[in-house]
């Protein structure tokens, strides 16, 4: 087994309200402000660690639902995938508390569109990142052919 690592670094100046940071990748895949003025309110322009974390578990998905359809054998020409990250800020802090998976096939061959839903959630459950959401937050899938 092939073990591997990414990082990121943020350099972050300033206060929690006042202050922000740059989140670079240490593939220079990407640079990216972070605030958290945005994170909880208007984005302008900045991500956040939910934007990420949606970022995160659609590219995994689309991977994992690939991956399953070439099982079955069937392919797609294009599957989009969106993740939407839904946290709340309480008295607390804030608590992430789901991701919703949306993914629609186009092109889909080798599978009846009756069948995509199944194999949509069978994926869901080979996706390494939903695995590591799982235990913390509800995960839902809602898959469609277009």
């Amino acid at each position: 087994m092939a073990t591997f690592e990414r990082h990121v670094d943020v350099d972050w100046k300033g206060s929690v309200m006042d202050g922000g940071g740059e989140a670079k990748a240490g593939t220079g895949a990407f640079s990216l402000p972070v605030s958290f003025p945005s994170r909880i309110g208007d984005a302008g322009g900045k991500t956040s660690p939910e934007e990420l974390m949606a970022a995160a578990h659609a590219a995994c998905y689309a991977m994992a639902l690939n991956g399953t359809l070439g099982r079955k054998p069937a392919t797609a020409d294009r599957t989009v995938v969106r993740a939407t990250i839904t946290a709340d800020k309480g008295d607390a802090g804030i608590r992430i508390a789901s991701s919703k998976l949306e993914v629609t096939a186009y092109g889909l061959k080798g599978l009846d569109a009756s069948q995509f839903a199944e194999v949509a959630r069978e994926a869901e459950g080979r996706c390494p990142v939903s695995n590591a959401y799982r235990g913390t937050m509800q995960i839902t899938v809602d898959a469609k052919v277009g």
